[in-house]
């Protein structure tokens, strides 16, 4: 197994965090994304000073291709 080393957010309010232009701008269920190093920084819109997720570049290319192959839609997700 390969272990690969996270990014490491150790500042998030650093980062330059954006919004999807999908975004209604009024509170919805929204996620900001940031460059960190070599991956990803993710965090909740309406809690920025909360949890920040962060990703490999791998990680988060295969994330972004299963949303576009539909491996994420409800009907595939088999929820218990």
């Amino acid at each position: 197994m390969t272990r690969f080393a996270k990014p490491d957010p150790r500042d998030p309010a650093e980062l330059a965090w954006r919004r999807s232009s999908y975004s209604n701008g009024a509170g919805g269920m929204c996620v900001e994304v940031a460059p960190l190093g070599a991956g990803i920084a993710v965090r909740d819109s309406k809690n920025p000073t909360g949890p920040v997720l962060a990703f490999t570049a791998g990680e988060w290319d295969a994330f972004l291709a299963g949303a576009r192959d539909g491996e994420f839609d409800r009907e595939r997700v088999r929820l218990h």
